[in-house]
């Protein structure tokens, strides 16, 4: 944990990380949040100035208070993110688990669609130059290389990742404040007052605040990264972002105010390019698509993030995690990186343009902000701050929040059901893998191993028995150290009589705080029988192999335990003896005691294990010195079970 106390320091490397890094979605919403309010209406003064003032409300009130000012405050040992959010109050109420998941289905989600939508929108301002260019094609090839780069490491690319997004923001600054120069009183729209007008007259209120909740989808990612940038760097770089964005907004309302009482189509006259000089908008177009691509790539690593910590969290099967560099937070998981791609380039397939992609961009998020709001209240009252705090703070951003999600629910026919239905299918196995586990657990049958050490030491001195192995270790799910899976003793005692000179039962337990490394021994029998367990982070990644050969070493030369062989040979030459781990695999049998849902839920989940890791691999074993036994989980009660004699 002592590599994050430097995080939390106010320094000018991390505020331009925390450019670099965070703001992508949020900071290339101009690209069409006017676009999508604006729609194909006709353009008038309480349209722009009250979409103007709805952007500058929505990000005042969500983003930067909701998400910089109180959600930073639940940092878990300087990690942020939803996961981190619930293991922080999840000993509160179980019932917290279902805001986690879906929350977190909603965030992986939103990986699908911004990549699209952002590099679309970027591209399509060649059509300034080309009206007819297919740039469906260029977005595919940009989306396809991004992808493919992943298994590489992005750390080289991520130090270029700073600068270029403060010339990004630097760049819509200064064009918004030269607009706005040509008529300050633009500024007005910063009233309260216009957007009140705008959405208690318009017929399509509802929809224009679908468009205007664009201006703050990347809100999520302010909190997910805070463990990479500090909370002092996300909220002083967060003034200058806002400051450049609402600049930015304002001048591209200059812009359109230029054409009140017309409808402009927006698609090929998009405000964002149409603001820029004419000899400058090539190099817009080129900065503009590589803040496009920033965005995409902070998106993906968010999700390779969130992946990893359901992985350890028990909320996600077991799959493949690559670490490509030595940059703290750097990983890569192959399966979501062409499941993300697939759904990426399908999107783009399926909408074709970035106006079409809106329709189906925000609902998503809507959902994990509200599950957000839910989990924020929980750590507010852990916090024990005042109920009256606590319940102002729902009343306002479920006021917010449902508002939101009632307008982009409009959506739903032109594209959300998209974003939706990844999302559905994300819950599914997320709490299929939850419920499992738990069905599972209720199953196995636990025994006191005080019962066992005279048999097992006994065992272990019979030279009748031929040796299994000098060093026996199992992987034991038994959270105290009192018991042991009755499936253990079998393997042992009965199921070919295992001796060895030394067991060792390790147990791993997955701690609340994200980067906790520890581990605690209980010699259980002196010498004979020992127990592990290693108390690890939600973050940390489980190499028990190598953690548990560190942990035997530091016991030998502490003189507490010796491994080396007792085969008088091998012994006189001090030579160490063999390890061997077992790996108790559960079958499960078919039952009739459970219900139809815990039997679909066990179905599904039966199929999920067929492409996740195994344990072994999980668990980052050495295969060479792995044996997997396969014992029934018996889910029916042989006493319930009738049958008579006959003669």
């Amino acid at each position: 944990m002592t590599q994050h106390k430097d995080l939390n320091k106010l320094t000018a490397a991390g505020i331009l990380i925390s450019l670099g890094i965070i703001y992508g979605d949020i900071g290339t919403s101009p690209l069409y949040v006017f676009k999508a309010i604006v729609g194909g209406q006709r353009i008038s003064e309480v349209l722009v100035l009250g979409g103007v003032s709805c952007i500058f409300w929505t990000l005042t009130l969500q983003t930067t208070l909701k998400y910089v000012v109180i959600t930073l405050k639940a940092d878990n040992k300087g990690e942020g993110g939803i996961f981190s959010l619930f293991s922080l109050v999840r000993r509160r109420a179980k019932w917290l688990i279902v805001p986690a998941v879906l929350g977190g289905c909603a965030l992986l989600a939103d990986g699908i669609i911004t990549p699209p939508i952002t590099i679309s929108a970027a591209i399509e301002g060649l059509k300034t130059y080309y009206p007819q260019l297919p740039t469906i094609y260029i977005v595919i090839a940009i989306i396809t290389f991004l992808f493919f780069i992943q298994q590489f490491g992005t750390s080289l690319v991520g130090k270029a990742f700073g600068p270029i997004m403060f010339l990004w923001f630097s760049m819509m600054g200064v064009l918004g404040i030269v607009l706005i120069a040509q008529a300050p009183y633009v500024l007005k729209a910063l009233n309260p007052y216009y957007a009140f007008e705008l959405l208690s007259t318009s017929p399509k209120a509802l929809t224009i605040l679908g468009a205007v909740f664009l201006c703050t989808t990347g809100a999520e990612a302010l909190y997910s990264d805070l463990g990479h940038c500090g909370r002092d760097n996300i909220r002083v770089s967060w003034v200058y972002v806002k400051s450049c964005l609402i600049l930015n907004y304002l001048g591209q309302a200059v812009w359109l105010l230029k054409f009140q009482g017309e409808t402009k189509d927006l698609n090929i006259h998009n405000p964002f390019y149409e603001i820029m000089p004419t000899w400058f908008l090539i190099y817009g177009i080129s900065i503009a698509t590589i803040a496009a691509i920033i965005a995409s790539q902070a998106l993906i690593s968010g999700s390779f993030t969130l992946i990893a910590e359901a992985v350890r969290l028990n909320l996600w099967p077991k799959v493949k995690i690559n670490y490509p560099s030595e940059q703290k937070g750097q990983l890569y998981v192959p399966s979501v990186n062409w499941l993300l791609c697939a759904g990426c380039i399908g999107v783009v397939l399926l909408f074709k343009a970035s106006d079409r992609m809106e329709a189906a961009y925000g609902l998503s998020i809507t959902v994990a902000m509200l599950m957000t709001t839910i989990l924020v209240s929980k750590f507010l009252r852990r916090r024990k701050y005042p109920t009256y705090v606590i319940t102002l703070f729902l009343v306002v951003y479920l006021t917010i929040e449902g508002t939101f999600l009632f307008g982009n629910l409009i959506k739903f026919v032109h594209g959300g059901w998209f974003t939706l239905s990844v999302g559905a299918v994300l819950f599914c196995i997320m709490w299929t893998w939850h419920t499992a586990r738990k069905i599972r657990n209720r199953y196995v049958k636990f025994v006191e191993i005080e019962d066992y050490y005279t048999i097992i030491k006994e065992l272990s001195d019979d030279n009748s028995v031929s040796k299994y192995a000098s060093q026996l270790v199992y992987l034991t799910s038994a959270n105290f150290n009192s018991e042991i899976e009755s499936k253990i003793i079998y393997s042992i005692l009965q199921k070919q009589p295992k001796r060895a000179d030394v067991y060792w039962l390790v147990h791993v337990d997955v701690m609340d705080e994200p980067y906790t490394r520890e581990y605690e021994v209980d010699f259980l029998v002196p010498n004979k029988l020992i127990r592990i367990d290693f108390k690890l982070g939600f973050r940390v990644e489980q190499q028990i192999n190598l953690l548990f050969r560190k942990v035997v070493e530091d016991l030998v030369k502490k003189g507490e335990v010796d491994i080396t062989s007792r085969y008088e040979s091998l012994n006189k030459h001090k030579i160490v003896g063999d390890f061997r781990f077992v790996v108790i695999e559960k079958v499960v049998s078919r039952s009739h005691s459970l219900s139809l849902y815990e039997k679909g839920v066990m179905e599904l989940y039966t199929q999920l294990k067929k492409i996740s890791l195994s344990e072994e691999r999980n668990f980052g074993l050495d295969l060479s010195f792995v044996t997997v036994e396969k014992v029934p989980l018996m889910l029916a009660d042989p006493e319930t079970v009738q049958i008579h004699r006959v003669k």
